[in-house]
């Protein structure tokens, strides 16, 4: 049966909000009069949000949105200009030589457990579309768009652009798109392979959960396990990765989940798998 405990519902003064029912926890962006881009408050919110959900055991998927017309526009540029916000420098910052990521958004991202599914219900530029490139699923409205205008403010692909784009288009259309700084519609995303599909814009939500749903509904232990070894995979020779796999394999045969998985198909009846 599919968990039915009351859906936890916060805020942090309100530029990211938090939902979690049915074992799945929804974050939106919510700075819809910026068109969400991120502010410093935002990103250590964000931040936080994702390793909550990560760490929650009663979550098994993630949609990441945006409330409003866009996804996320970037980085707040009207406080950058300022010298505020994200980018700005202080005298401490000034003799600074190295750069902690650890709880950086897109390094959280890369490093969670949880599948993560990204509901593009608008733009995302600059920031905004390095963070859906880090989630694992894209679900674009037919409305959306990707503009990787890093090179046209003077800036590189700095939260993973750099490094997802070639593996998924390929170097070429990397190099053709990140040194153009295009906008791509939502349609020439899901062509060159940047997004899952494309839904109208009313049934952005829905199919997003709809497919949070699908996944939350197997068993969460060996979806996690899976994402592991799909995220190694990235930089492992064969041998040493189907070795990797194998030793994933032996304590998934020892859970709960696998001998439910089991009965429940040779029972002709659907699992209900309790992630243990």
């Amino acid at each position: 049966m599919p968990n039915q405990t009351a859906p936890a519902s916060k805020t942090l003064d309100d530029e990211v909000l938090y939902d979690s029912r049915d074992r799945i926890a929804t974050i939106t962006l919510n700075r819809p009069d910026r068109l969400n881009t991120i502010s410093r408050p935002m990103l250590e919110q964000l931040g936080q949000l994702l390793l909550q959900a990560d760490a929650d055991p009663d979550v098994r998927v993630v949609v990441l949105t945006g409330s409003g017309r866009a996804f996320c526009a970037g980085l707040d540029m009207t406080a950058a200009t300022r010298g505020e916000g994200i980018g700005a420098q202080n005298d401490a910052d000034s003799v600074r030589t190295t750069l902690d990521l650890k709880t950086a958004p897109p390094t959280i991202l890369f490093d969670m457990e949880k599948p993560t599914i990204c509901a593009l219900n608008g733009s995302a530029a600059g920031y905004g579309m390095d963070i859906a490139l880090g989630c694992d699923i894209r679900i674009m409205a037919a409305g959306a768009k990707f503009a990787a205008a890093f090179v046209k403010r003077g800036v590189v692909p700095e939260s993973g652009g750099t490094w997802f784009l070639p593996r998924m288009i390929g170097w070429a259309k990397a190099a053709e798109l990140v040194f153009t700084g295009r906008t791509l519609s939502a349609q020439q995303s899901l062509e060159l392979g940047l997004t899952n599909e494309v839904v109208p814009d009313d049934d952005l939500t829905s199919r997003a959960q709809a497919v949070a749903a699908e996944i939350a509904a197997n068993a969460p232990l060996a979806v996690q396990a899976a994402k592991r070894m799909m995220r190694s995979g990235l930089s492992e020779n064969f041998g040493d990765h189907v070795h990797h796999v194998f030793l994933q394999l032996l304590p998934l045969f020892r859970t709960a989940d696998f001998r439910e998985g089991m009965a429940s198909f040779l029972e002709k009846r659907p699992p209900d798998f309790k992630g243990r």
